[in-house]
């Protein structure tokens, strides 16, 4: 379920009379007041589609199609959405101002008017899938240029690996190998984006997570975004065991520090990470299967996290040298009260 955001909310009829504003502007139609609330009611559910407000579950599934297709449900999905706005408009305009000289004027459209609406819809999705690929902080720190100049920053990574990949493709080949990862990495982004952090990278079956630090230790969110991964797979295992005949498996690293954060590249933009913090990070997970942990997190971060949710518990693993490391990093493995301690596990 989606979180309540009453920015959005506020927002996004706000943005929609401001659109509405501006095409009585540049038409010179009507009153300000009527071009206003049909803006709001036409951009409104458009926006609350697009931050998955409004129908969720078509809106995820359409955004796993190739782009063409993406395209044009998409499109297909603004025209009903403006149809049903507009009328709506129309029809409180009706009743409340006596705007139009009766209920089926007010339904309808001018097509200077539909055009308008469809063109910035075009122009939102767009953005919006532009947003999708890249990543939406990725998207707004590369629009902003947050990182033109390297800055030095504290961030959380998370490095969480499928377990039993390479084994799936041995298999099943390499083609099936990729739609499961891809279905995988498809149920974390929920989970991601409801901790507030962002999927910066995925190399083979692996992905790259980070928070800062104010994102990422509100109420533990980086370790509750591992956890409600963890939730949303089980929840789901028959759908799992159907489709590809097991239920994915998972590790995950967790530590915290310094980095230099940079945007790089010139016909490509990326944003990277430099410095021992991710390197250390990916360590971590490398060791977290040697010793049976589904979740290993650095006592850096464990410290800075404070009290754990309730439903969570942390056992010290001790120190260990970790590769690149002049001193041995103190470590803990994470996991439900309810769940075996991996000293049992190992």
């Amino acid at each position: 379920m989606r979180s309540f955001r009453p920015d959005v909310w506020i927002a996004a009829p706000v943005v929609g009379a401001l659109a509405g504003l501006l095409y009585a502007a540049i038409f010179d139609v009507g009153l300000l007041r009527d071009s206003a609330v049909r803006g709001a009611f036409i951009g409104s559910p458009i926006l609350f589609y697009e931050r998955g407000l409004l129908m969720p579950d078509w809106r995820d599934r359409i955004r796993r199609a190739a782009t063409p297709l993406f395209a044009a449900a998409t499109v297909a999905t603004y025209v009903a959405l403006i149809v049903l706005g507009n009328a709506a408009a129309g029809t409180l305009l009706h009743h409340l101002f006596g705007s139009m000289p009766n209920a089926r004027a007010a339904m309808m459209m001018s097509e200077s008017g539909f055009l308008y609406a469809l063109g910035i819809s075009a122009a939102i999705a767009f953005v919006f899938r532009v947003r999708d690929l890249i990543g939406p902080r990725v998207f707004t720190n590369l629009l902003l240029g947050r990182y033109h100049r390297p800055i030095s920053e504290e961030r959380i990574f998370l490095f969480l690996d499928v377990a039993g990949s390479t084994r799936f493709a041995e298999q099943h080949g390499d083609l099936a190998a990729q739609q499961y990862l891809g279905e995988v990495f498809s149920a974390l982004a929920l989970p991601v984006h409801r901790s507030g952090g962002s999927i910066d990278d995925y190399v083979g079956d692996m992905a790259l997570v980070s928070w800062t630090i104010a994102r990422g230790t509100r109420n533990a969110a980086c370790l509750r975004c591992v956890f409600d991964f963890a939730a949303t797979l089980q929840a789901e295992a028959a759908t799992w065991e159907a489709r590809f005949g097991q239920v994915p498996g998972f590790r995950a690293a967790l530590h915290c520090g310094s980095v230099v954060t940079a945007e790089i590249g010139l016909e490509r933009h990326k944003i990277a990470y430099f410095g021992d913090t991710v390197n250390t990070t990916s360590r971590l997970e490398s060791l977290a299967k040697d010793l049976g942990a589904s979740v290993l997190v650095s006592a850096d971060l464990l410290g800075r996290l404070g009290d754990l949710p309730p439903d969570l518990a942390a056992e010290d693993l001790g120190s260990h040298a970790i590769r690149g490391r002049n001193e041995p990093l103190r470590i803990a493995a994470i996991r439900r009260r309810t769940e075996p301690a991996a000293s049992a596990r190992a």
